[in-house]
């Protein structure tokens, strides 16, 4: 990975990178599990949502719980409710009621006394994902080695235990309304970092972005996918996708956005920068040494020396011509990701996760999924 690379780089890569491995596994011990079949959601339903419902909580206390905006929480309340996760009732009512209610599916009509409980899909949901958490890490150590490991999560329980924010478990879903900008409660830290990988993961990845937004005109979601691969000449929208590493869907959500704030300019199926869109490439490559220049100053260099060295130990580790880092990422054959729709890019990332990972995630509300899928 060239020295130049942004320490968000190799955060991503390895945050999603460990969600694909879970997301896969989940996947196949669901529809293992006898329960039917359900929209497919990914690691950060878990982290950001399910993991409070538990038993019932009511739609008011959820964003609280969360920590992160209402309106997000709600929209990704009204999509849980519509892939039949979750159900929401005004009283206490168990099992899920018959009709649907007005506004089933979207965030319109809840009130903030009601009720919110798991689906038996749902309490399946719970009963793998709780596990599931720990087994992909234990992997890890088997796949990289358990002191490199160790020296990964040591390093980001250091710098995240300074922050001074009391941040989610994954990263917020992004909306392209405002930019895929990261959102969250701004509340004081509080209590111990969580210690597993995927939150430490996650949380460090975070901070930086939240460092990285407050000074930047565009989201770390767009600079560091779609501006950064794009040019002055430009691109065949087609082949963006492919470029970035991120769903046709959410590559358009992204250029909308760009073209909108006249960053970028789309015409004959090509997409290039503007001086607009240059001025903030080059914006992105300044900010991002300034960020890590004062992450050094507040966490210590050898800390951020520590935590670039942790994560290149493990994502440039390769058995032979394979990097050992592909080896979680081949989906089982009856995974959404080996379908037809998917294969290339999935078979594309099995050969190179380090060439073709996106270079940030993009969490949309479509499931949640790290790549926009």
């Amino acid at each position: 990975m060239p020295a130049s690379s942004p320490l968000s780089t190799p955060l991503s890569r390895a945050l999603i990178a460990f969600t694909i491995e879970l997301d896969n596994e989940f996947e196949r011990r669901f529809a293992e599990s006898g329960i039917g079949r359900r929209f497919g959601i990914s690691l950060v339903m878990w982290s950001n949502f399910l993991r409070f419902v538990d038993d019932g909580i009511t739609v008011g206390e959820l964003p609280g719980a969360a920590g992160l905006p209402k309106a997000r929480v709600l929209s990704a309340l009204g999509g849980m409710e519509r892939w039949r996760y979750v159900f929401v009732t005004p009283g206490s009512a168990d099992p899920p009621p018959e009709s649907k209610r007005d506004g089933f599916g979207s965030a319109r009509g809840l009130r903030s006394d009601w009720v919110v409980r798991p689906t038996p899909a749902g309490r399946k949901a719970e009963v793998i994902w709780r596990p599931l958490l720990g087994e992909v890490e234990t992997r890890w150590e088997e796949r990289f080695g358990r002191d490199e490991i160790d020296a990964l999560r040591r390093s980001l329980g250091t710098i995240v235990e300074q922050v001074d924010l009391e941040l989610p478990e994954y990263l917020p879903i992004v909306v392209g309304q405002t930019g895929m900008v990261a959102e969250i409660e701004q509340r004081e830290a509080r209590g111990t970092p969580p210690r597993h990988l995927s939150a430490l993961l996650a949380q460090g990845l975070l901070a930086y972005t939240l460092d990285f937004e407050r000074e930047s005109e565009l989201s770390l979601p767009l600079s560091a996918n779609v501006v950064r691969v794009l040019d002055d000449e430009g691109i065949d929208v087609r082949e963006l996708p492919r470029a970035v590493g991120v769903s046709p869907e959410a590559t358009s959500m992204a250029l909308r956005f760009l073209a909108k704030s006249g960053h970028v300019a789309a015409a004959n199926k090509r997409a290039r920068l503007t001086p607009k869109g240059l001025a903030a490439q080059e914006a992105a490559r300044v900010l991002h040494r300034d960020v890590e220049q004062r992450w050094t100053r507040r966490f210590g260099a050898e800390s951020v020396k520590g935590l670039r060295a942790a994560l290149e130990g493990v994502l440039e580790q390769r058995d032979g011509d394979r990097p050992r880092l592909s080896l979680g990422l081949d989906p089982h054959p009856d995974g959404w990701r080996a379908t037809k729709r998917y294969v290339e890019q999935t078979n594309a990332v099995f050969a190179d996760p380090l060439g073709r990972l996106p270079h940030y995630p993009m969490v949309l509300h479509r499931g949640g999924w790290p790549d926009g899928s």
